[in-house]
């Protein structure tokens, strides 16, 4: 369980009226956006050491109707009060909440304006599920194992519960492009996830206007945005979507990302925009764990000039590797590195090594290809065939051509990975010696070794 301050913001952007309390001593902790704008505060710090009851009811005393000794944690505790300070009449749901690092107990409340609605109509039948979707998405966020993990089955969760065909998360790539990158379906529905992929910037160029000033999108009919928005139109009609929720997730007040939810009921898009609101910030987090951990796993697997895989990686691809099909095992090793690092310096001998990662990564790299010392490139080419694998070293010895850059080849094929991959990988390295020693030879030059 996080601290109270993770789970305060938790509720920051809800439409609803949040706070917490300190069960012990009244003191008021937290007010989200909303509740403090309703009693004309602009701050948290303006209820700093303040009691609930003077907040809340402007009472000297404790509130007579408050119910402390009834909530517990894990459940919520629901009644109706009018509020003559804000004048609202409000759904009230109360729950326990434990900060395990402080050691402290908290109430929760949840405040619901049923002001302009009857009880019996259309309030109770809106929120009746609101603390049963609060302590789900508590518990999928906070308990999942990893980040990828949680995302899916907060998607899904959203997805069920507020009765869409999609749910789904899109995030910018390296190119500027926009990248379906989460997606759940409902039973029936065709998955969008390989068909949005790399979307021209100017598609969702009016929705990211709209996310920079805070605002979300919602319309219960697609002909609404024909005429304002016609690239994104053209592109959700292809998919059959005529109502949709969307919500941008920020990190540090930035725009990361935005997920939403194709066709939900019409009747229920203010709902559904505010548990999305909700949990954004959930998944916002989400999001840097896994970016974390991508970095972190890049680092152990990843050759930080090159970016192709290190010796880790390869061991971690060989243990892939379907032995029933067929693999090419190609060799490398950059001739005259050294001599280029003792005579120009360090630097020139990157871009000679950028220039063979180069040659390698569009000859190979749709396979498997690792640095595997200062000078040594490997390619595993797991089921490839013989002619499709002589091509490629073709193609790689025209490249090198091109870039001034020779690199001495050793290649082996077999029809099935049958044989142990280190007499592949110690027979492709002696070919490559070979190779670098006729090399040498054609040119007259004087082989030395180190």
């Amino acid at each position: 369980m996080k601290d109270i301050n993770s789970i305060c913001h938790f509720f920051e952007n809800m439409n609803e009226y949040v706070y917490v309390m300190d069960i012990e001593t009244y003191e008021m902790i937290y007010m989200n956006r909303k509740t403090l704008e309703a009693y004309g505060l602009k701050s948290l710090d303006e209820i700093k050491g303040r009691k609930c009851y003077e907040l809340l009811q402007k009472s000297a005393i404790p509130c007579g109707m408050c119910n402390n000794d009834k909530i517990c944690e894990g459940f919520f505790e629901e009644w109706r009060h009018y509020n003559s300070v804000i004048d609202k009449y409000l759904i009230l749901k109360d729950t326990l909440v434990e900060d395990p690092q402080e050691h402290r107990k908290y109430r929760l409340e949840i405040g619901i304006d049923i002001s302009e609605e009857r009880i019996q109509d259309k309030a109770l039948q809106k929120y009746n599920s609101m603390e049963a979707l609060v302590n789900e998405g508590l518990r999928i966020a906070l308990m999942e194992a990893t980040p990828d993990e949680s995302i899916h089955a907060i998607l899904e969760y959203l997805g069920k519960s507020l009765n869409g065909e999609r749910t789904y998360i899109f995030e910018k790539n390296e190119k500027g492009g926009d990248n379906n990158t989460y997606e759940w379906v409902a039973e029936g529905v065709k998955p969008e996830k390989d068909n949005q992929q790399n979307l021209p910037p100017e598609i969702c160029a009016n929705w990211y206007q709209r996310f920079q000033k805070g605002k979300h999108i919602v319309f219960q009919d697609l002909e609404e945005i024909r005429e304002i928005d016609p690239l994104q139109y053209e592109n959700l009609k292809r998919q059959d979507i005529h109502s949709l929720v969307v919500v941008p997730l920020y990190d540090d007040g930035k725009v990361i990302a935005f997920y939403g939810v194709d066709n939900p009921p019409p009747l229920s898009l203010e709902y559904t925009s505010n548990m999305l609101q909700i949990t954004g910030h959930f998944l916002s987090s989400c999001i840097r764990r896994r970016n974390l951990m991508r970095e972190l796993e890049d680092m152990s697997y990843k050759d930080a000039l090159t970016g192709f895989g290190n010796r880790f990686a390869m061991n971690r691809y060989i243990s892939q590797i379907d032995h029933k099909k067929s693999i090419g095992v190609v060799y490398c090793d950059i001739t005259g590195l050294k001599h280029v690092n003792d005579t120009m310096g360090h630097k020139a001998g990157d871009q000679l090594i950028l220039r063979a990662r180069d040659c390698l990564s569009k000859a190979f790299g749709d396979y498997g290809v690792f640095r595997i010392g200062g000078d040594e490139f490997l390619a595993l080419c797991s089921q490839i065939e013989q002619d499709v694998l002589d091509e490629r070293i073709r193609l790689l010895k025209k490249l090198m051509e091109e870039n001034t850059v020779n690199m001495a080849v050793g290649m082996i094929w077999q029809d099935e990975a049958t044989t142990e991959l280190d007499i592949l990988l110690q027979e492709s390295e002696k070919r490559m010696y070979a190779d670098k020693a006729e090399y040498y030879r054609k040119n007259g030059i004087e082989r030395r070794r180190h």
